[in-house]
């Protein structure tokens, strides 16, 4: 709600103001379909990049993240499009993303590397790895607080509002037709999306409830223990890393985190006698945490296990796979990079421009 008169974080003052925790989604294993009659969900493509609430107020603009700490300082030049390309007051939620240089798709580890405590380092990422803003929601627009009106109104004004923005600021394009969702759920892929997203259309905009439903891609694969990296304050490992084999050898395609507490000494003590020397191994160093220790310990290449992962960038898995078991019936030489399911190459910008058939529900 407003207060007026009073100047919040960022300088704005506004119908909603910062911080804002963004309304979340529930996950499912399939689109949801729409009832017989009236269209009860709008559906939207499923952007994998930094959640974000921009917040404009004339010359201030804030960009808040999903845990409402500012994103503004990491992309400058996000804050000159919304200056250039938003109505002069509003509250816009939305995604922020990086294209691979050329286009094409999503840029997952460039996106990654915005985030940076140097401030010079910021301004240089800025300009060779810029990135974008989408917007789907609109919570605010002038003096008007939205959050109360139903999803669909609010779609219809968002595309109203953000008529003509561009380049750099999009509006997701959406849709009422759940069969063209269930198609967008295998074609965007192919240009790095996540999946697909479906929002109740009565609903208001609630914050922090798991209102909408998502529905993101999830496969599995075999993969072999090369190494372990220690907990950084609990007894045990904090990850255990892992490797496919490909014609000129092993190679790292990420780590499982995700343990119990009493799992991670577990682990320990089962890698522990796996070891192939007593020299860590070190690993890249951190981008953001210069100083940050991560070395890593190798250990004999005999341990498979089957990870659950959702997408790749380059070789390696987009986010960190979650352990599902041990597959002592598996070789080690039987996890091959090639067993990884590669979507179908799809351009990004088909999908920012609405070319891939979208339908009633306000597309752009």
């Amino acid at each position: 709600m407003r207060v007026s008169g009073v100047r919040h974080s960022g300088g704005v003052d506004l119908p909603v103001n910062p911080p804002v925790e963004p309304m979340l989604a529930k996950a499912a294993g399939a689109v949801p379909a729409q009832p017989d009659g009236e269209p009860a969900w709008l559906y939207e493509p499923k952007w994998d990049g930094f959640r974000c609430i921009v917040f404009r107020d004339g010359d201030e603009v804030e960009l808040g993240s999903r845990g409402t700490k500012p994103l503004t300082r990491y992309f400058p030049e996000v804050v000159a499009a919304v200056l250039a390309e938003l109505p002069p007051r509003c509250v816009v939620d939305g995604e922020l993303f990086v294209p691979q240089p050329g286009g094409g798709r999503l840029a997952w580890d460039l996106l990654s590397q915005r985030i940076h405590p140097a401030a010079s380092r910021v301004e240089k990422l800025a300009v060779e790895t810029p990135a974008q803003f989408v917007a789907f929601d609109l919570l605010a627009l002038g003096d008007e607080d939205l959050t109360s009106r139903p999803a669909g109104e609010r779609r219809e004004r968002l595309v109203a509002a953000l008529a003509g923005c561009g380049p750099v600021t999009h509006v997701t394009t959406a849709t009422s037709d759940a069969a063209v969702a269930a198609d967008w759920f295998t074609r965007f892929e192919g240009a790095g999306l996540d999946g697909v997203v479906a929002k109740p259309l009565g609903e208001p905009y609630r914050p922090k409830e798991r209102v909408m439903t998502k529905v993101k891609h999830r496969r599995t694969a075999d993969c072999v223990v090369v190494g372990y990296r220690l907990h950084k304050s609990l007894p045990g490992i904090g990850s255990m890393l892992l490797g496919l084999h490909t014609d000129d050898g092993v190679v790292s395609v990420g780590g499982a985190a995700a343990f119990t507490a009493a799992r991670r000494v577990e682990l320990l003590e089962l890698l522990q006698e796996l070891r192939t020397g007593d020299e860590p191994a070190q690993g890249e160093k951190n981008r953001w945490n210069a100083r940050r220790d991560d070395s890593w310990i190798p250990v004999r290449n005999e341990l498979v296990c089957e990870v659950e992962y959702d997408q790749l960038e380059g070789r390696r898995f987009r986010h960190n796979p979650r352990f599902l078991r041990w597959r002592p019936d598996k070789e080690p030489g039987q996890c091959r990079l090639d067993q990884l399911d590669v979507p179908a190459d799809y351009d990004l910008t088909d999908v920012l421009s609405g070319a891939a058939g979208a339908s009633a529900g306000g597309s752009r």
